[in-house]
């Protein structure tokens, strides 16, 4: 029921045409006219209307088929069709609809990225790499993280498969033990490439740095400098990534015929909370190592940070090795002797081989891609406390 919004009266009220895309009224008793700046009382609002290929073809007075094509560059349409068609879809701000789009050709031209967290550089910079060459291709990214939980990864997965994602690029969480969540993707023909946090399972093709030869570098180095009770900081022993670095840090200390002390092995779950308290722990110790290596920069970089509180020289009374080369390791003082991981290699490569996958599904990605890494050798390895030039050496 309309009322004047100057006498009140409700009866004698005529529309009287628009103005400026509002409804204007007319009040046969005090003939006043009047419009509202918001629906009138007792109506509702409309949803809001997005424009469509047919507002465009209305518009122009051509076939919806037309639009279609001049918005694809369709070598067909002729150049002075195509620029009306592209000044009235930025007039009415047209945007694709990429859903109902994905329905026609059973492709929605996009991917899922899930990453255990977004702390740590590793995950951040990998992202940003794959993202782009994603958008190179023509395909949209959707970006979850599980933080670090099996329950929350189970959530987003299932979201992404709701989502109609062509495909997806998955780093487990910590909590994760089994892959029976991805069997849905299995059975839909959707292919999953799993990296740097992976579990083996036959259809579930994986890329990694090489963890295990990395680890085993990575301790031989603390071995040639003179350490000789060296520990380790792990990680979730789910994970093939903690298992592979402990492998490479015990047979490291074989091949050199070092002893190896359980004692000085502490395993966490890779959050900041726990790398912090494992790092007391081992200092704890009555007969501590003189050195550690750890499964992850920020392991060791509480490590040293622990280390400074209770007055050791990090360097000449504890060497330390990490793994990653996220950011912080650079410019902790001393700084940390690291192993880089090949993050934009490892991003292009897990792009290139799911979108070769999507395209053609009869492409077979290997098992197992694995990437060399790279040992960065600063300050806190140092026995001698020695600040010498930094350097990097490839490991071969």
């Amino acid at each position: 029921m309309i009322k004047c919004t100057k006498c009140n009266e409700v009866s004698g009220i005529a529309r009287a045409g628009q103005v400026r895309g509002k409804q204007r009224y007319h009040c046969k008793h005090c003939n006043y006219y009047f419009t509202f700046q918001s629906p009138p009382p007792g109506k509702k609002s409309s949803p809001a209307h997005h424009a469509t290929i047919l507002d465009i073809a209305h518009k122009l007075k051509i076939s919806k088929s037309t639009v279609s094509r001049a918005l694809r560059n369709s070598a067909d349409i002729n150049q002075e069709t195509r620029d009306a068609v592209l000044k009235m879809a930025q007039e009415l701000n047209y945007v694709p609809n990429y859903f109902a789009s994905s329905l026609v050709r059973r492709k929605s031209y996009s991917i899922g990225i899930v990453v255990p967290e977004l702390i740590t550089n590793f995950f951040s910079q990998f992202i940003i790499i794959a993202q782009k060459a994603a958008s190179l291709a023509g395909y949209e990214v959707v970006i979850c993280h599980s933080n670090e939980s099996f329950s929350n990864e189970v959530d987003v997965l299932k979201r992404l498969f709701a989502y109609q994602v062509d495909g997806v690029l998955l780093s487990l969480s910590s909590e994760t033990k089994s892959l029976d969540h991805l069997q849905v993707y299995s059975d839909a023909g959707v292919p999953v490439v799993l990296f740097n946090r992976v579990k083996n399972k036959p259809g579930f093709p994986t890329v990694l740095a090489d963890d295990y030869h990395g680890a085993f570098i990575g301790t031989e180095h603390l071995v040639k400098n003179g350490y000789r009770n060296i520990g380790h900081i792990g990680g979730p022993g789910n994970l093939q990534i903690s298992k592979n670095r402990f492998r490479g840090y015990r047979d490291a200390l074989t091949k050199h015929g070092l002893e190896y002390n359980p004692n000085w092995t502490i395993y966490h779950d890779l959050s900041q909370a726990d790398a912090c308290k494992c790092a007391k722990t081992l200092l704890d110790k009555s007969s501590r190592p003189d050195a550690v290596f750890a499964v992850n920069d920020p392991a060791a970089i509480y490590l040293i940070i622990e280390a400074k509180k209770r007055g050791l020289h990090v360097g000449p009374d504890l060497g330390i090795v990490g793994f990653s080369n996220d950011s912080r390791s650079e410019v902790i003082e001393p700084s940390l002797t690291t192993l880089q991981q090949p993050i934009e290699q490892m991003a292009e490569t897990c792009i290139h081989l799911l979108l070769n996958k999507i395209k053609d599904d009869r492409f077979a990605i290997p098992p197992t891609t694995v990437l060399k890494t790279t040992l960065i050798e600063r300050c806190s390895s140092k026995k001698e406390g020695a600040r010498g030039k930094e350097f990097k050496s490839l490991i071969v």
